[in-house]
């Protein structure tokens, strides 16, 4: 019998760089889509979009009125 090997089609290291990329990509595109929630909305006067925003922006100190 021979031994199992397994092989790794990227050296750990370039591995680990694109994780850290792909975390990092995430987290930017997170970030970006709550700045327009909370900002973007924020400046909305559709009482509907305006209401449904309420509670979040006065948590964090936007102030609406």
């Amino acid at each position: 019998m021979q031994p199992h090997v397994t092989t790794q089609a990227f050296p750990v290291a370039e591995s680990a760089s694109a994780a850290r990329r792909e975390t990092m990509a995430a987290a930017l595109l997170a970030a970006c889509l709550g700045a327009f929630l909370v900002l973007g909305v924020g400046f909305f006067q559709i009482d509907a979009v305006h209401n449904a925003a309420h509670d979040t922006r006065h948590s964090i100190g936007f102030p609406c009125h």
